[in-house]
């Protein structure tokens, strides 16, 4: 059974950067991963997503050019990471980040994923 865990999250000014990871694991073959966040009370959305093999990447307007999202397959180990380097962080980028599997980067787009992390939590200050 796949498993997603996100760590990284943390408090931190505007202007400043973070650095999220997703470990995935229990996964004999690929899928695309994206990252998703939850502001408190907006609904989730897109942020970022990468193919399996990493050559694909797509990305939430709000976020191109400050988010960069890479991907680690350690195929030896069983192994999958990735993550999401934030920079130029803003008061509005604050919520829960969570990391998750699809099928496609185009059902991540569309907010569709068949598996979920536990979510990290981001807060940025103004």
């Amino acid at each position: 059974q796949v498993q997603l865990v996100e760590s990284g999250g943390g408090l931190v000014q505007a202007g400043g950067s973070l650095r999220l990871s997703c470990v995935v694991t229990g996964r004999t073959f690929l899928y695309s991963i994206g990252w998703f966040r939850q502001a408190p009370g907006k609904e989730r959305e897109f942020v970022a997503c990468i193919s399996w093999s990493g050559g694909t990447i797509d990305y939430a307007d709000d976020v191109k050019g400050r988010f960069t999202i890479s991907r680690d397959n350690a195929r030896d180990h069983g192994k999958t990471t990735v993550d999401l380097q934030m920079n130029s962080l803003k008061p509005e980028d604050t919520g829960v980040y969570y990391c998750a599997e699809g099928v496609s980067r185009a059902r991540l787009i569309g907010n569709e994923a068949h598996s979920w992390g536990q979510g990290t939590q981001v807060t940025v200050s103004s």
